[in-house]
C-alpha cells in the first residue's frame, strides 16, 4: 500500500483527496493536517511514502513545510507532491528548490492526481510540462547563467544534453523515447547518467538546472 498523508488547510478540498485516494486499492491516508506544522509532525511521525502539499497553509506554509521534510539538510527526505494553481507559480518555484518531487495544478483530474501519487511513490518526479514551462522557466531565467553553473554540463555527451533537454520540456521517459526513437530501457539509462553527473537526486533538480544553465530557455 501507498502510505499517504494529505496537507491542505481547505477541509472540502482535504476530504476529497481523501477520499479519492482511500478508493483506490494500492493506497492508504494514514494521516491528515490542515497546517504546515501538523504535516510535519506527522509525516515524521508516520513516515508516509507520499506527502501531498498545499502551499498555501496556515502556521507553517507548504514551502518552509516541504524544506523541513524533504529539504537538502534532511537525513531521510520525504516525497513531496507540490498541489497548486497556476497563481502561485512563484511560490511553486520556491518549493521545488526546497525539495518537492513535483507538482500538479489543483484542477487536475482525480486520474491524473492518483497517477502521480503513484509516480512519486515510485521514486520518480511528476513534471506536468505545461507547468514546467510556465513557472521553472519563467524564474530561473530571472538568473543569468555563470560559467560555474555551465561548468557541470560539459561532462555530457551531446545525446545526455539532449535527454536533458527533453526532460526539461516536461517529457516522460516514454515519449523521450519515441522522439529520439531509442528503448525506453535505453531512456530510463541515460536519466541515470545525467544524474549521477550532475549529481542530482530527481527529474526536478533536473529541470531547474537546465533552465537555469541556459540549456533551455522559457517559451
Amino acid at each position: 500500500m501507498i502510505r499517504v498523508v494529505v496537507c491542505e488547510d481547505q477541509a472540502l478540498v482535504r476530504a476529497g483527496y481523501v477520499t479519492i485516494f482511500n478508493a483506490q486499492p494500492d493506497m492508504s491516508v494514514v494521516g491528515e493536517a490542515g497546517d504546515g506544522e501538523t504535516a510535519v509532525r506527522l509525516v515524521g511521525s508516520l513516515r508516509p511514502d507520499v506527502v501531498v502539499m498545499d502551499i498555501r497553509m496556515p502556521v507553517l506554509d507548504g514551502i518552509e513545510a516541504t524544506r523541513r521534510l524533504a529539504g537538502p539538510d534532511v537525513e531521510t527526505p520525504a516525497k513531496v507532491l507540490v498541489v497548486t494553481t497556476f497563481n502561485l507559480d512563484e511560490y511553486v518555484y520556491d518549493a521545488l528548490r526546497a525539495g518537492a518531487s513535483g507538482f500538479l495544478l489543483k484542477d487536475a483530474p482525480p486520474p491524473e492526481l492518483i497517477n502521480g501519487v503513484r509516480t512519486v511513490a515510485a521514486g520518480e518526479s511528476l513534471l506536468a510540462p505545461a507547468v514546467t514551462r510556465k513557472l521553472i522557466g519563467r524564474y530561473a531565467d530571472r538568473v543569468r547563467p555563470s560559467e560555474a553553473e555551465n561548468r557541470p554540463l560539459r561532462g555530457l555527451t551531446a545525446r545526455e544534453r539532449e535527454v536533458l533537454t527533453l526532460i526539461a520540456d516536461g517529457l516522460s521517459n516514454a515519449e523521450i523515447a519515441e522522439a529520439l526513437v531509442i528503448s525506453h530501457e535505453t531512456v530510463k539509462t541515460y536519466v541515470s547518467r545525467i544524474l549521477t553527473k550532475l549529481d542530482l537526486r530527481d527529474r526536478v533538480q533536473a529541470v531547474v538546472l537546465a533552465y537555469r544553465t541556459g540549456l533551455v530557455h522559457p517559451r
